[in-house]
């Protein structure tokens, strides 16, 4: 299926409104024409009237002016405000579907995708295609509807006249706009790419300014974004002159066709087949031939645009989920074993294994710590667990296979704390809520001191509702883990995950956190993700070791002593 048909079938809600608004512009484009056709003759017989005395029927033609006046104004506001509310209604159509196409996209299938890029889809690329309509497809048909009644009406007073208009009007209306963009193809694709380019840049650089002020790299991004600037306006230069060309080639084809009426009005009235406001009214009615399809050359121009946004929405939109539920999903049981036999699993389609044949087994209510150097594969794990990944092999759940059940699902029994949380640019209060929309500020208040945040949240100035900024600006990364870990205990699901949770904190807050989890999640499971042994035995009954994507060891904290060859390089477990 082609862009242009799939973009119709999106926007087919709003059908009526777009019919109506081509019908309500083609009637004010109509009601321009016809009068200043009507006030032409009107105009002329009138003066004849003076001239010689003679009788005319004044109101009819009066009546015209009148009716076509109104509709013309009323046309043009009826059509602006239908027009408008159906491509507005459409804008929000397109956004939503594609951002519910990118939610089972995330974040497998769009790994290679850069922030900005994804955000120049679902703003700058939908804002383009909102000219698909109102600034291409409806100035078009209504020229081109426009053009067929102003031929038709030419016949009944001159077919010499008509004969010779009409292919004046093809070549404005046809060939020049479509000659037009074909020529600056070229232009409309730079201008594209550069002002995504552009937008990536800034994005970029307001992420990492403090990095690029340290490394003295303010210079270079300043001249890489004037390069990029400097190649936008001077492709947008050219196809300026471009459309600067075409505004003047459909002057001189009005000045033809005034020329064109006038010869054959002449002509008429030499040989008495027309009279003086006969040849009034086709000199009106060529240069008003020529109003519709004065905004042709713009709107072709978006040509390329549009098309380029409409296939680069489409191509994502259209990306296989990596990771879908089933089409018959069963449920799980209320067992919360979790068991992994020979798992193995990348990041990427064609990228290095990451997990390279686990095994491991999680009886309900066991407590593991999972330790090893970076790059082990100790995150791939926690990320597997969240069905964020394919894998081979297979991962059970009280015996039935994660691949059987709805990822959401599983994400209700299995809580993760990853290592890098992400929180959004709200309040605290809405941040924890993500988890459990309905918590109250008791609750909230519950696992903020379980994750060693109380003195935090009373220091706070606005307490819950305490702006956190994007992505916790205004945390630390200590505090945006516990903050994270806070959230995860409001899911009181049966297996929470912690990938690197005391990262950032100082031995004693640490010791406390895990204190408090450890009374937290009585009775639940625990999947410690460390390279900090220091104080885990209070969390935790078992540690196994991790290298180069497989388990290699596990131990008994409590019953064994572990053995320190398995262990990383330097690392040593105190109570």
């Amino acid at each position: 299926m082609n862009w242009q048909r799939r973009l119709f079938d999106l926007v087919q809600p709003q059908r009526g409104r777009m019919l109506a608004a081509f019908g309500l512009s083609l009637l004010a484009s109509l009601a321009s024409i016809g009068l200043m056709a009507v006030s032409g003759h009107f105009i002329a017989s009138m003066a004849l009237v003076g001239a010689g005395a003679a009788a005319i029927n004044y109101y009819t033609p009066a009546a015209l002016v009148r009716l076509f006046a109104i509709l013309r104004t009323g046309g043009r506001y009826a059509e602006r405000l239908f027009g408008h509310n159906a491509t507005l209604s459409i804008l929000a159509r397109l956004r939503g579907w594609l951002f519910g196409r990118l939610i089972p996209l995330a974040p497998a299938a769009l790994a290679e995708q850069r922030g900005a890029q994804l955000l120049s889809r679902l703003r700058a690329d939908i804002d383009t295609l909102e000219q698909a309509y109102l600034g291409l497809l409806l100035p078009s048909a209504v020229a081109a509807c426009s053009t067929v009644v102003v031929v038709i009406v030419s016949l009944f007073w001159s077919g010499w006249f008509a004969l010779l208009l009409l292919p004046v009007l093809l070549f404005a209306g046809a060939w020049l706009p479509w000659r037009l963009q074909a020529r600056h193809a070229d232009d409309a694709a730079q201008i594209d790419r550069d002002a995504e380019n552009l937008r990536a840049a800034w994005a970029d650089a307001l992420a990492g300014r403090a990095e690029l002020m340290v490394w003295g790299m303010e210079d270079a991004l300043d001249a890489r974004m004037e390069t990029l600037s400097a190649q936008r306006e001077a492709a947008r230069a050219r196809a300026q002159r471009g459309l600067a060309r075409a505004d003047a080639l459909l002057t001189a084809c009005s000045g033809i066709a005034l020329s064109l009426a006038l010869l054959i009005g002449v002509l008429g009235m030499q040989q008495r087949t027309l009279e003086g406001p006969g040849l009034a009214m086709l000199a009106m009615l060529a240069l008003a031939a020529f109003e519709p399809l004065l905004p042709l050359p713009l709107a072709w121009s978006r040509l390329a645009a549009i098309k380029a946004a409409a296939l680069r929405v489409f191509e994502l939109a259209d990306r296989t989920p990596a990771v879908s539920d089933p089409v018959v999903p069963v449920a799980l049981p209320k067992q919360n074993d979790l068991r992994l036999r020979e798992v193995w699993m990348r990041h990427a389609e064609h990228g290095e294994w990451a997990l390279r044949g686990v095994n491991l087994d999680l009886a309900a209510g066991t407590r593991l710590a999972l330790v090893g150097p970076s790059g082990a594969g100790k995150s791939t794990l926690a990320h597997l667990l969240g069905r964020l990944y394919p894998y081979q092999g297979s991962v059970t759940m009280g015996g039935v296979d994660l691949d059987r059940v709805c990822a959401d699902d599983v994400r209700a029994r299995i809580a993760i704390v990853e290592q890098t949380p992400y929180l959004f640019d709200a309040s605290l209060r809405d941040n924890l809520r993500i988890a459990a929309p309905d918590a109250d500020d008791a609750a909230l208040a519950r696992v903020l001191a379980v994750a060693q945040l109380e003195g935090f949240l009373h220091n706070l100035p606005h307490g819950l509702d305490t702006w956190v900024g994007a992505n916790g600006v205004t945390l630390s990364g200590g505090e945006m883990r516990r903050l994270a870990i806070a959230r995860a205990l409001l899911v009181d699901a049966p297996l929470l995950v912690l990938d690197e949770p005391s990262e950032g904190l100082d031995a004693l807050t640490a010791a406390a956190l895990y204190k408090a989890l450890a009374d937290e999640t009585r009775g639940r499971s625990v999947l410690l993700i460390t390279h900090r042994l220091g104080g885990i035995a209070t969390l935790v009954d078992e540690v196994a070791v991790m290298e180069h994507g497989r388990i290699v060891a596990r131990h008994d904290l409590h019953a064994a002593v572990v053995a320190p060859t398995k262990l990383p390089a330097g690392a040593a477990i105190s109570p």
